[in-house]
Parts: structure tokens; sequence; C-alpha cells
């Protein structure tokens, strides 16, 4: 037991010096340019600068007082924390209303033929514009501040998951269903214990593609329609050409992003244990 723990231990260790090996080696090789002054900073600037700059946008915006506030509150006062909170608040609203409105109307597709044939041209005409191309018209019918950038954040979930729930839905194997109906299923028991079952392992792919289109719609819409936020951060600092910070709001969007996926990755894999399980 102790000798696998140990070996599986190294395995993961392994595998992360190797994850980490090719980004450390260009960093390391960014900064070498930079110092020996082949790069102008003005346009690139240091690996060191870039975190630097990423430290002041972290840290606290006001000299601590115990008088006025808490250890905590001074903690997450940075600006980055709120940057962070406005676009993840804009997340999660965007996407909770465009997977909640695609996930019934991609299990009817999928179970119906009717429903399908109804929805599917008129869908399959919208699907292909990208929600950048609706930022006029969001700005136009709600304005500037939150709605309009939920609203393309909407539809930048709402499609990934209604394809995957149709897919899924539709590709369910033929067995499973005819052993149902031998066995006495209605429509009710065979939809709900087995094509929505079989057809999860889709839905969930959906959801994280949807997130991950989510997150790629928001910093867009930042840099349109809001005054806050990573995107808005980002447009700003390069109104006044801080390129350090720019490079700093990226690295911070990028860290957010691994951080989500990583979460539905690890919510998808524990949700699917039994599909596991049925394939081993």
């Amino acid at each position: 037991m102790g000798g696998k723990a140990g070996n599986d231990g190294s395995s993961r260790a392994l595998g992360f010096l190797r994850g980490v090996a090719i980004p450390a080696t260009a960093v390391a090789v960014w900064q070498l340019l930079s110092m020996l002054g082949y790069v102008n900073p003005l346009i690139l600037p240091a690996p060191s600068a870039v975190l630097v700059r990423w430290y002041q946008y972290l840290a606290p915006m006001e000299p601590y007082d115990p008088a006025k506030m808490s250890y905590a509150a001074w903690v997450f006062s940075g600006e980055l924390i709120h940057d962070a909170y406005a676009s993840l608040y804009r997340v999660v609203v965007g996407f909770l209303i465009g997977a909640g409105l695609a996930l019934p109307l991609g299990l009817a597709m999928g179970a119906n033929e009717k429903v399908y044939k109804f929805f599917d041209p008129l869908l399959q005409v919208l699907r292909p514009i990208p929600p950048i191309a609706y930022i006029p018209l969001a700005i136009l019918w709600f304005g500037l501040g939150n709605p309009p950038a939920i609203f393309l954040i909407t539809l930048g979930a709402f499609f990934p998951v209604l394809m995957n729930t149709v897919s899924g839905v539709r590709h369910v194997d033929g067995i499973y269903i005819r052993a149902a109906r031998n066995l006495g299923a209605d429509r009710a028991t065979l939809f709900l214990r087995v094509i929505l079952p079989a057809a999860t392992p889709y839905i969930l792919t959906g959801a994280r593609i949807g997130v991950g289109t989510s997150f790629i719609v928001v910093i867009v819409s930042e840099m349109i329609a809001v005054n806050n936020g990573l995107g808005f951060r980002i447009l700003e600092a390069r109104e006044f050409f801080w390129s350090d910070k720019i490079i700093a709001g990226m690295f911070s969007i990028g860290l957010l992003g691994l951080g989500i996926d990583t979460g539905m990755n690890r919510l998808n894999a524990y949700l699917l244990k039994w599909h596991r399980g049925i394939e081993n």
C-alpha cells in the first residue's frame, strides 16, 4: 500500500515537473532577452516587471488601518480582487441563464423529432453568429453595464450546452432503449432512467465548453460595455500604454480560466464515476 502510494506521488510530481518545464523555460528565455536589451521594455516588459505590476494590481488599494477595516477586508480590497469578482459574477449569471435555457430545449429537441425539426433550422442559422457580433444590438437594447455583458455571455453559453445536449440524447445506444421497453418502461421512465443518464456525459462536456466560452465573451464584453472587470482593466492599461499591466491582466485571466476549467473537470469526473464504472 505504502509503496503504491509513493509511486503515485512520484508520478504526479514528475508529471507536474514536465508540465511546468516548457513554461518555465520560455519565461527564463524571455527574462534573459529582456536583460540583454534585445526586447523593447515598452513593447514587451520583462517577466520581473510584469510580476511587480501584478503584485501592485493584487495588493490592497490603501494602507491597513485596524480602526477602519478588518484584516480580511484589507486583504481582499485589491483592484484585481474586485475586477476578478466582477468578471466571475457576470460569467456565473450569464452561464446559468444560458445553460438553464439550453438544457430543457436540448432535451426536448433530442427526444422529440417534431420539436427538433421545428427549432433546428432557426438555431442552425443563429449558431454560427459569434456573440461578439451582437455587441451593437446588446448596447442598443440594454444600454451599458452588466445587462449587455450578461446577455452576450448567455449567448456564448447557450449553444455549446444546447448542441451537446441534443447530440447526447440523439446518440443514446438503441440497445438500452429497446431493453428498457422490453422490461415495460413507460416514456417518462425511459427518459429519466435511460436517456438522461446516457446523455449526461455529453451535457457535462457542453457545460464545460460553455463555461470556457462564457469566460472568453466576458473579457470582450468588458472591453466595450462596462467600467470594471479584467477585460476593462486591460483596455484601460492599453490607453496609458502600460504593457506590464496588460500582461499582468492577461496572466490573471489565464489563472482564473485555469481554475474554472480545473473545477469543471473535477466536477465532471465526480459526477461521472458511475459512467466510468460501466465503461470499465
